[in-house]
């Protein structure tokens, strides 16, 4: 019994070791370890031990995506998660490449999030996971809460639903038929009236 509590207590400072841990990969992507966590399986000679990674990748310029990968040993579990999110990247529309134009919402299983645009100088107001997603993405200005489960994975998934939901003025007004500038509303010309 207490060998499996030091192997729990090793176990978390691997943890917190690999959390903060952030490294280039290859083709200009920035990963950032989200969470790792050990699952066993109970077979009829014990139990056997594997590790779950949850990793975001992004190219800090629009596009980012996020992976799980499970493995017996940490770097492969992460080198599966990190391969799986670079395969489901999505890009998402930044204002001025630095916030969202638009505030969303977005809602995965338990998770809830809410995201808002800021103006410049705000930085990244976010818990983790989410914290993760901004800076793999490239935002630098964003408010985000987390309303629903505090489970990382549901986090980074309904963080996900509400980015792919966002959209740019270009988008809304190619899809509308219209121009950017009617989407504003552009200033009403005054009507000089000569005096008689």
């Amino acid at each position: 019994m207490a060998r499996e509590a030091r192997e729990g207590g090793g176990q978390r400072r691997d943890r917190d070791r690999n959390n903060d841990r952030e490294r280039e990969a290859g083709d200009e992507f920035v990963d950032k370890l989200v969470t790792i966590n050990r699952v066993a399986k109970v077979v009829k000679g014990g139990r056997r031990f594997a590790f779950a990674a949850l990793v975001v990748v992004g190219d800090q310029k629009g596009r980012v995506g996020y992976g799980a990968g499970k493995a017996r040993e940490v770097p492969e579990a992460i080198r599966k998660a990190t391969e799986r999110a670079k395969k489901s990247m999505i890009r998402v529309p930044m204002k001025e490449g630095r916030t969202l134009h638009h505030d969303a919402r977005g809602i995965f299983g338990a998770g809830e999030v809410v995201l808002r645009a800021a103006p410049a100088g705000t930085g990244i107001i976010a818990g983790g996971p989410l914290r993760a997603v901004f800076e793999t993405l490239g935002i630098a200005d964003v408010v985000a809460k987390s309303l629903g489960s505090r489970n990382p994975h549901n986090m980074v998934k309904a963080t996900f639903a509400a980015l792919q939901g966002a959209t740019s003025p270009r988008q809304v007004a190619n899809r509308r038929g219209k121009k950017v500038a009617e989407l504003f509303g552009a200033p009403e010309k005054q009507v000089e009236t000569a005096d008689v």
